[in-house]
């Protein structure tokens, strides 16, 4: 239902799952399991596989944290995308590496979810992409300590709004790992 022109694939989009984001995360082993599930899948059906790194004051490029986990292993063809800020698309080729596939639907897992996954949904939706997130592969960092609500609770949220967000000729939703088609 994408509002951009000729743009019928989808792509799978992996955001920082890099070891210094999940370190401690809750879940983390199952979230980066559902994450090569969906890697295969994609892989399998021809899908693009999309990877996205940050870097920025706390996460230096090039540092051991600022790596991705060793678990998922990018494919030589497949794009990286740099970011420093938490929208994957704000000063990013983002948009230029989705446009040369024809890329009108994202499928996103990863990481953060209360920063980089909620703004890139977002931004996704305002730049005229359906944008899936796959429930069981996304996780965040503890930050109560910050007055936020339990990891659990903000992935729980963050599933039960985007389940039903849409926009005029654009839709969100959310899947499990297992529900994903290609």
């Amino acid at each position: 239902m994408t509002t951009l022109a000729d743009r019928p694939n989808t792509a799978l989009l992996i955001i920082d799952v890099q070891k210094g984001v999940v370190a401690g995360a809750p879940g983390r082993d199952g979230v980066i399991a559902n994450i090569d599930t969906l890697i295969g899948k994609a892989r399998a059906t021809g899908v693009p596989v999309v990877w996205v790194q940050h870097s920025d004051e706390e996460l230096k490029e090039g540092s051991e944290d600022w790596e991705y986990v060793p678990e998922l292993v990018r494919g030589d063809t497949e794009p990286l995308i740099a970011k420093n800020y938490t929208d994957s698309f704000e000063d990013t080729d983002l948009e230029s590496v989705l446009a040369a596939r024809k890329v009108g639907r994202l499928v996103v897992a990863g990481a953060q979810t209360d920063a980089c996954i909620r703004s890139t949904l977002h931004g996704a939706i305002v730049r005229g992409y359906d944008a899936t997130l796959v429930a069981d592969a996304h996780t965040t960092e503890d930050l109560t300590r910050y007055g936020a609500p339990a990891p659990e609770q903000v992935i729980a949220h963050t599933n039960l709004y985007w389940k039903w967000h849409h926009a005029p000729g654009r839709q969100g939703g959310t899947l499990d790992t297992a529900e994903v088609t290609f």
